[in-house]
C-alpha cells in the first residue's frame, strides 16, 4: 500500500488483512473512517474491543455469543433432540435465515483437512460426542460439499452410527438458475441422489 503514507497506510494495511477485503476496498474504508466524526470512530473502536473481550463460545453448541448459553440453545421451543452440525457460525446463520429449521446446532469451527494439518482433535468433535450422550434422535450433517466437508461428514457419520442415532446429510445439487451443462458430475449426482417426490 505504497500510495498511502504513515497512519493512513497502516490503517489500510490492517483493513486489507481482514478476509474478503482487498487493497482497493481497504483504501476506501480507510478514507471513509478518516472522514468520520471522531465520536463515530471511537464508537467503532469501542465496539470492536467490546466484541473481542465479551464474545465467547456457547457452552452447548459453540456458536459465538455474549452469554454462557446462546439464544438458540436457551430456546425451549426448539427441538433439542435434533442437532445440525455446521462448520462455522456463518453456516449456522445461513440456515437460521431460512426460518425453516427448528432444531439446535453444533458448530465445529473447521473441517478435517489432512493437507492443512487439521485433524479430528482440532475441531469440536469431542464436544459433539459428549452432547450425544443426552436425548438426541437425529444428527443432520451440514458441512460444505468440499473435500474437507465431505471427509468431515463421513468421519462424523462413522462415529455416530454405532450409537444408534439417526444420521442424515443435507442434499446438495443444482443451484436455482444454474444450467445443467455447466455443473460438475459430483454435484449432478448429489442432486439426483437427493431428489424428492413432487
Amino acid at each position: 500500500m505504497e500510495y498511502f503514507s504513515g497512519h493512513l497506510g497502516k490503517l489500510a494495511e490492517e483493513l486489507a488483512s481482514l478476509p474478503g477485503i482487498g487493497a482497493k476496498s481497504a483504501g476506501r474504508l480507510a478514507y471513509h473512517i478518516i472522514g468520520l466524526p471522531e465520536e463515530k470512530v471511537q464508537r467503532l473502536a469501542n465496539s470492536i474491543m467490546a466484541a473481542k473481550s465479551n464474545v465467547k463460545y456457547c457452552k452447548e453448541c459453540f456458536m459465538l455469543t455474549d452469554a454462557e448459553t446462546c439464544p438458540i440453545c436457551k430456546d425451549a421451543a426448539r427441538d433439542h433432540c435434533t442437532i445440525m452440525v455446521v462448520e462455522n457460525t456463518r453456516d449456522l446463520g445461513a440456515y437460521e435465515k431460512t426460518g425453516k429449521y427448528h432444531g439446535v446446532y453444533h458448530v465445529l469451527h473447521g473441517a478435517i483437512s489432512p493437507m492443512l494439518g487439521i485433524g479430528p482433535a482440532d475441531i469440536k468433535l469431542k464436544e459433539l460426542m459428549e452432547r450425544l450422550r443426552g436425548d438426541v434422535d437425529e444428527v443432520i450433517i451440514a458441512t460444505n460439499s468440499s473435500l474437507e466437508g465431505e471427509t468431515t461428514a463421513m468421519y462424523i457419520s462413522k462415529l455416530i452410527k454405532p450409537a444408534g442415532i439417526k444420521v442424515s446429510r443435507i442434499a446438495s445439487g443444482v443451484p436455482v438458475g444454474g444450467d445443467l451443462e455447466y455443473i460438475d458430475e459430483v454435484t449432478l449426482l448429489r442432486a439426483l441422489e437427493g431428489r424428492v417426490q413432487i
